[in-house]
């Protein structure tokens, strides 16, 4: 039961990010929090006026996170830190193939969690942050039926083109996304190598895309 829920109230997070991606990409000077309070509001009332849309159908989300939400998470670093150690090991064929079926593997398993949210509201907590920071901790709260849930988003801020807050890692009740991942796919490396965690990846890939 924890388990599920902890999925879902990740990939709530994950898939508010997508449906917001495009509406604050272009941001460069908007704070962490700012952007995270403009995510909060703009993905309820998305849910809210297109619900049926979002929760219907594997490949529109799919296509959601592909055309929004890789502008505004650092995916590789999202990605190489679930990994841990074994990424420096890693050519780059197999990062880019580990980075594509870790996509897939949240998109898929994660794609029923918009189902979840429904009359939520989201407050931002104070930022404990100085204006020239380059990593930030935002926390919120997300408050709907039963107990407040924590939830609190790591970003960093990034130059050049595309340059903005990313997030790269999400927590929910305490539980990080990426250290989550990072114990199970450690097991992985240590009985079959990089190629094992691919070959992995890629059958649950298969497993999760015939149920969908």
């Amino acid at each position: 039961m924890k388990r599920n829920f902890l999925r879902q109230m990740f990939a709530s997070c994950l898939m508010a990010v997508a449906v917001c991606g495009v509406s604050f990409a272009h941001a460069d000077d908007e704070t962490a929090d700012g952007l995270i309070k403009r995510l909060s509001v703009d993905v309820l009332d998305t849910l809210k006026a297109d619900k049926a849309n979002l929760t219907g159908d594997v490949g529109k989300v799919v296509a959601l996170v592909d055309t929004r939400i890789m502008p505004n998470v650092n995916f590789q670093r999202m990605t190489s830190s679930a990994v841990g150690p074994a990424w420096r090991q890693a050519t780059p064929e197999q990062q880019k193939r580990l980075q594509e079926e870790f996509k897939i593997l949240l998109v898929r398993t994660y794609a029923g969690a918009l189902s979840q949210v429904s009359d939520q509201t989201i407050s931002i907590k104070p930022m404990r942050a100085s204006p020239e920071d380059k990593e930030v901790l935002v926390r919120t709260e997300v408050k709907g039926k039963g107990d407040p849930i924590q939830l609190e988003y790591r970003l960093e801020k990034t130059p050049g083109v595309g340059a903005g807050w990313k997030i790269y890692n999400l927590n929910v009740l305490g539980v990080w996304l990426v250290e989550t991942y990072r114990s199970q796919f450690a097991q992985e490396v240590n009985a079959k190598g990089i190629d094992g965690l691919i070959a992995s990846l890629s059958e649950r890939n298969k497993t999760n895309g015939k149920k969908a």
